[in-house]
């Protein structure tokens, strides 16, 4: 018997029947091997190319969210001791603030705002200037965030009147009295001896506050202010928002609540107790993600 094959043939590579007729068959050498990582290195690069879209849509959602929800505020100064930290020497506590209620009502008495100082209210502090756009750009980060110091005309104060009301010092145990009526305000540790309290009567006009720092003894608030021709008040509409939970230092994390001060709380009062919102920068990277995730998912 003839053992010939056909030219070109070995024995064993004869096609295998299991295979589809009219596939080819891939080789296992180097080609097939690079054919196999090609899929991944196609979606590596791909997660590179995509990258930069997911950190332009963290910044623009982070931007929206400080602009209209939240925003971080670290405490430069020492006129809201002790409730809020920012004494020299003080760690300084980091607190966000919720602009969402005051889309809904105004302040009330009790609150602590952050608001942006009249033009004759002088800084509290002194911030350095950026020397260039890299500094500028990392600065308005970090005040974004809470980590960097506010503007020099950004204060916190708490809400003492508002509009219309009529607010003085003293009754005869050295209280602020608003109406006529001595206020509760048991978060005073310092304060001023009594004879050097004495301020007003002073009627607060329509749209503006007459705010004061917690420290009364160390707070350049609206009694410092009183011939600036609005009597030391500042207008509502230079509130940024309601400061409402200490985040940092961890051990500080605290509520800041809003107590009713002036005892007359009005019967549709928005609550205080709003949670608040969680970094700008945090969330706007958390919303980003599942944006990538559905551009990335098969077609």
């Amino acid at each position: 018997m003839s053992t010939d094959q056909p030219s070109g043939a070995s024995a064993g590579t004869g096609p295998d029947p299991s295979e589809p007729a009219g596939v080819p068959r891939r080789s296992a050498g180097p080609s097939s091997r690079r054919w196999r990582r090609k899929p991944q290195e196609k979606k590596k690069g791909s997660l590179l190319k995509e990258l930069p879209v997911l950190l332009v849509v963290a910044f623009v959602l982070a931007l929206v969210i400080k602009t209209f929800l939240v925003q971080a505020f670290f405490i430069p100064s020492g006129s809201m001791e002790p409730t809020l930290h920012g004494c020299p020497g003080c760690p300084g506590d980091r607190v966000l603030v919720n602009k969402v209620p005051y889309y809904f009502h105004t302040p009330e008495p009790g609150d602590i705002v952050v608001f942006r100082g009249p033009e004759s209210w002088a800084p509290e502090f002194q911030a350095g200037e950026p020397g260039n756009a890299v500094e500028a750009a990392l600065l308005w980060l970090g005040r974004a965030i809470g980590t960097a110091p506010p503007d020099e005309k950004d204060f916190v104060k708490r809400v003492v009147a508002t509009g219309g009301q009529t607010v003085e010092c003293c009754d005869d145990q050295g209280r602020v009295m608003v109406d006529g009526e001595a206020l509760d305000e048991p978060y005073i540790e310092y304060d001023n001896p009594v004879g050097g309290r004495t301020f007003g009567p002073i009627t607060v006009p329509e749209g503006r506050l007459w705010v004061m720092g917690d420290n009364r003894a160390g707070s350049a608030d609206s009694r410092s202010h009183l011939d600036d021709g609005n009597f030391g008040t500042i207008p509502v509409d230079n509130v940024i928002g309601r400061a409402t939970v200490i985040v940092w230092p961890v051990s500080r994390l605290d509520w800041l609540g809003s107590p009713d001060i002036q005892a007359m709380a009005a019967p549709n009062a928005v609550p205080t107790g709003m949670p608040a919102l969680v970094p700008s920068g945090s969330v706007g990277l958390a919303l980003a993600v599942p944006l990538l995730i559905w551009r990335r998912r098969p077609g």
